[in-house]
């Protein structure tokens, strides 16, 4: 008699852990909902939105979505050398990865100093408000993401490491969702009004 095996682990234990796949669907309904009322203000006001959309650099926006992409490729690359058990290949990609987040977070910086420079602040009107809120709130996590990448590098890296794939796994979910975030940020900032 066949029966089907279910692995329940992978249904009820997803990569990363369930906790870590609460707290991204959290973040991602509370980044759906800012970007939910961006959009409505948007309508109320398309001439005020369009023209401060024109202020932004469009250019750095495209830079620092392939900044996060390549690190994207290089988290999953890390996740698929650390289950083959090479540990320094995937230490490596883990610090290209970083390398991707910091090269954002520079980026980003150079992009806050030339608006603040052009006197462009939160207050400035509401399209601004919602581009510092949600940009800041997003450099937040990509700060956040480098802490847990160091942390979890330092731990893999050390002799007798006792970390896992499932370390592994909740810092690339944690990656991803920056990742994910930022594709949704960048079109409807820099590109849509």
């Amino acid at each position: 008699m066949n029966t089907l095996k279910i692995n329940y682990k992978s249904i009820y234990y997803p990569p990363g852990g369930i906790l870590m796949w609460i707290i991204i669907f959290l973040e991602l309904i509370t980044f759906g909902m800012a970007l939910l009322a961006f959009v409505y203000y948007g309508k109320e006001q398309p001439e005020l939105f369009h023209q401060s959309r024109l202020q932004l650099n469009t250019t750095f926006g495209v830079i620092n979505t392939i900044f996060l992409l390549t690190s994207g490729f290089f988290m999953a690359n890390s996740v698929l050398e650390f289950k083959n058990n090479n540990r320094l290949k995937s230490s490596l990609y883990f610090k290209l990865t970083m390398l991707g987040g910091l090269l954002f977070l520079i980026l980003k910086s150079v992009e806050y100093y030339h608006k603040m420079e052009s006197g462009i602040t939160p207050e400035t009107n509401v399209f601004f408000a919602f581009y510092w809120l949600l940009t800041a709130f997003h450099l937040i996590h990509v700060i956040m993401g480098l802490v847990i990448l160091i942390w979890t590098n330092y731990g893999m890296t050390k002799k007798n490491s006792d970390t896992g794939i499932d370390d592994i796994e909740a810092c690339a979910a944690f990656w991803h969702m920056c990742d994910l975030i930022w594709l949704l940020l960048f079109p409807v900032l820099y590109l849509i009004f």
